[in-house]
């Protein structure tokens, strides 16, 4: 009896026996199967990230598949190298982009506009069909048309009577 006393004495002496018997216990395999488990799905989340990413980011095939395998490879290390180096702008916004800047471009090179009611005028109109203003005076010796700030004309060297501009008067045309 004593003896048995003094081994049960023994066993609950040891601090560290719950914790071992944890260790060993089927809820810590539990944990570190899950551990594991959301590891992986972490993992491949960074890929499917870096690949959703990359598509509406990069044009070619060829980077988007070394994106893609530098975040299946590395994890979130390759995630956030990919972050660092991706493409500042999507593909959606540089096309949108550069459609604007050739619009300005075409609006700024041959699409001459009425400065009075901004209806499509070609170059050699002497008035705005639509609203019937003059836009430029004629040449008195090659009768072609002219610019009124020009003080010359540029197709016979000419030069050209300074008349005086039309002011507007609540509307009304005052010559």
């Amino acid at each position: 009896m004593v003896d048995r006393l003094l081994l049960g004495a023994s066993d609950s002496t040891d601090p560290f026996g719950s914790i071992k018997n944890f260790f060993h216990s089927s809820t810590w395999h539990f944990a570190v199967l899950m551990f594991w488990f959301f590891l992986v799905v972490v993992w491949l989340a960074c890929a499917y990230w870096v690949y959703k990413d990359a598509r509406r980011r990069i044009d070619d095939r060829v980077v988007i598949i070394v994106a893609v395998l530098t975040g299946l490879v590395f994890g979130p290390f390759g995630l956030f190298v990919y972050a660092i180096l991706r493409p500042p702008e999507y593909l959606d916004d540089t096309r949108e982009r550069e459609l604007e800047l050739r619009m300005l471009e075409q609006r700024l090179d041959g699409d001459a506009r009425c400065p009075f009611c901004k209806t499509a005028v070609k170059d050699d109109y002497l008035v705005c069909p639509h609203c019937m203003r003059r836009l430029r005076e004629v040449c008195p010796s090659c009768r072609r048309p002219v610019e009124p700030d020009w003080r010359i004309c540029p197709y016979c060297e000419k030069q050209i009577p300074q008349t005086q501009a039309p002011t507007q008067t609540f509307g009304l045309e005052v010559r």
